[in-house]
């Protein structure tokens, strides 16, 4: 007899909607590569460390080998298989290629979500802990300037192990510089 405690989510990714069962106990990654089998999206530390599984959700980043796939019930997920248009890619996508921010290629997707979230974020005007370190005035109107300091300080929680960093800043700096055109 199988005692596991199963729950239906109603959850759009990518842009398509699902109705699916899931156990309790699984994980938004694990739905995303062993259900949905979009397997773009890496396990890297499974512990919410490297960055590695990041997609967003609702508009928000996380990383998804901590989100409970039923926390996502009705929400929309989009992993890095969504962010180009068919066949064009986003111009973060075209940065990293053009910058070479990429080196083994395991942590691109999740640098390339979070790079997303973050020109996103910062267009909003949201904050990070360097905004406060330069002009109070305009980290308080939040038109801080996207500076190295600023990406780097953003884009914390993603690791590379194969150390592409200064290409990955020089990337998104390229995709800000195109967002704002």
């Amino acid at each position: 007899m199988d005692t596991t405690a199963r729950h239906d989510i109603d959850v759009t990714v990518n842009g398509v909607p699902y109705r699916l069962s899931v156990d309790v106990r699984t994980t938004l990654l694990d739905l995303l590569r062993e259900q949905l089998r979009l397997t773009g999206t890496k396990k890297g530390c499974d512990h919410g460390l490297c960055g590695a599984c990041t997609v967003a959700v609702d508009d928000e980043r996380i990383v998804s080998c901590l989100a409970l796939a039923v926390s996502i019930d009705g929400s929309s997920v989009t992993t890095i298989e969504g962010l180009a248009a068919g066949e064009e890619l986003s111009p973060v996508q075209e940065a990293f290629l053009s910058h070479d921010a990429f080196q083994c290629g395991y942590c691109t997707p999740g640098q390339i979500s979070s790079a997303h979230a973050l020109l996103r974020e910062h267009a909003r005007g949201d904050l990070s802990a360097v905004s406060f370190d330069g002009d109070r005035r305009e980290a308080l109107q939040g038109c801080v300037p996207l500076t190295e300091d600023e990406i780097r300080e953003r884009m914390a929680g993603n690791i590379c192990r194969c150390g592409a960093y200064s290409n990955i800043v020089e990337a998104i700096a390229q995709a800000a510089t195109a967002a704002a055109t």
